[in-house]
């Protein structure tokens, strides 16, 4: 454009002096260059991912330029607005609950409202993040934190961590600052209470170790003691079966003996001698029976 310009001056420039005098084309080629020059500078160009802000005067106009070429009055200006994201990263200190320090490292992606360009230049100026965003977001960094003790904020980080964005994103869109994302890189604590954090954590694990053992135990003598039950349990089902069986059998051999049976069985088992002793149906009691018998006989 800025090309187009000069070439068309300079065949005016030409064919003015074809026509003046010599001093009389000094001052045409002179004119025609004024006048090229004053072209030139009416046109401006905004850069890809900017926003263009009109000032007349030092007063902000109502309406933006976007990336391009564009032919502006003389009269005016054109303030380049990055409204691409951006992001910046803090060390922040701040302070838990219980009095503890904690140093925040802290991510923030950020991009300025395309539409409302003008206004955040026209209430903060081109420094709105030193102005704005930067005291923003280390104050809702600290306000969050202030939130939780020391071992929460080991513990429930990502809780910490929405409601440092929630506080900031609302910071930040009373100036038209949109919040894309947020992180929290690091949080480092002091070594006394880092040390304590890790004492407490083995005193916990050796705490929790024993409580298994013990509940081991308690497991493996509550299962001996039911094998035992059931080792008991068995052996006397086995004692009841078997007696059982026995009394059926007993009960069937009862039932089955006669006399002839018992006179039959006594008859095949006696070896022939007679008893030692007798009783007899008085009550008397004869020793040595077989010999008695003997001589009962012979007297016969």
């Amino acid at each position: 454009m800025f090309g187009i310009i000069i070439a068309v001056a300079l065949i005016i420039a030409g064919f003015v002096a074809a026509k003046l005098s010599k001093k009389g084309w000094i001052i045409g080629v002179a004119a025609v260059l004024a006048v090229a020059v004053v072209g030139m500078s009416c046109f401006v160009s905004v850069p890809a991912g900017h926003t263009g802000v009109v000032t007349t005067f030092g007063r902000v106009e109502n309406y933006t330029l976007d990336s391009g070429a564009h032919f502006v009055a003389p009269w005016r200006t054109v303030i380049n607005m990055d409204n691409r994201v951006q992001k910046k990263n803090l060390e922040l200190p701040c302070f838990s609950s219980d009095i503890q320090e904690v140093h925040m490292s802290y991510t923030v992606n950020y991009q300025i409202s395309k539409a409302d360009a003008m206004t955040l230049y026209s209430t903060v100026g081109q420094s709105y993040y030193d102005t704005v965003i930067a005291p923003n977001i280390a104050e809702s960094v600290k306000v969050a934190t202030a939130k939780y003790t020391a071992e929460q904020l080991v513990s429930m980080r990502d809780s910490l961590a929405v409601e440092i964005e929630s506080i900031l994103e609302s910071k930040l869109n009373s100036y038209n600052i949109v919040l894309v994302g947020t992180s929290i890189e690091n949080m480092d604590f002091t070594d006394v209470f880092t040390n304590a954090v890790e004492a407490k954590q083995v005193a916990q694990q050796n705490k929790l170790r024993a409580q298994t053992e013990a509940e081991q135990k308690v497991i493996e003598s509550e299962a001996a003691a039911e094998v035992r039950k059931i080792n008991a349990d068995a052996e006397a089902y086995e004692l009841l079966k078997k007696a059982e069986a026995e009394a059926e059998a007993n009960r069937k051999i009862s039932e089955s003996l006669t006399e002839n049976l018992i006179d039959y069985t006594y008859a095949n088992s006696w070896n022939g001698e007679l008893p030692k002793i007798i009783s007899g149906s008085d009550g008397s009691v004869i020793v040595n029976a077989a010999d008695l018998i003997k001589s009962s006989g012979n007297n016969e």
